[in-house]
């Protein structure tokens, strides 16, 4: 028997620098196209959303935030890597208590055993360049 289909409650933030916000830029090697997603997570049960993108912004980059505010909820279908997926994502506006790490160029995140790294992007690199950002609600919120 496969994997459970399920909706996937997930919270993350739109942390900004002037007119950029931090992303991760990731890459569907089925769709052979890159994209571009805000930092946070899924909500643990028992867990408030705005709870759950605090931790999840601790736990990637090892950061603090502050003056987190719900800006809204977007439902996104997709596919990634030829799968199906469905979340309900609740989108947060919020600041690093840590100023400091406005300064820098990219951001080394640890999800899991995976590491990566966030980096800011203009709203024209999101709009025009190789990793468009999503889910593309995200928009209807900058």
């Amino acid at each position: 028997m496969g994997k459970k289909v399920r909706i996937r409650p997930i919270s993350i933030c739109l942390l900004r620098r002037g007119d950029e916000i931090l992303v991760h830029e990731g890459y569907d090697a089925v769709r052979q196209g890159g994209f571009a997603r805000p930092l946070g997570g899924g909500i643990d049960f028992g867990e408030t959303s705005a709870e759950a993108v605090v931790r999840e912004i601790k736990e990637e980059v090892g950061a603090d935030i502050t003056g987190i505010e719900l800006l809204g909820i977007v439902e996104n279908i997709f596919v990634y890597e030829g799968e199906s997926g469905h979340e309900i994502v609740f989108v947060y506006d919020g600041q690093f208590v840590d100023q400091s790490l406005y300064g820098r160029e990219s951001l080394a995140v640890v999800e899991g055993k995976r590491k990566f790294e966030a980096v800011w992007r203009s709203p024209d690199v999101l709009r025009h360049g190789p990793c468009p950002l999503v889910p593309e609600e995200i928009w209807d919120f900058l």
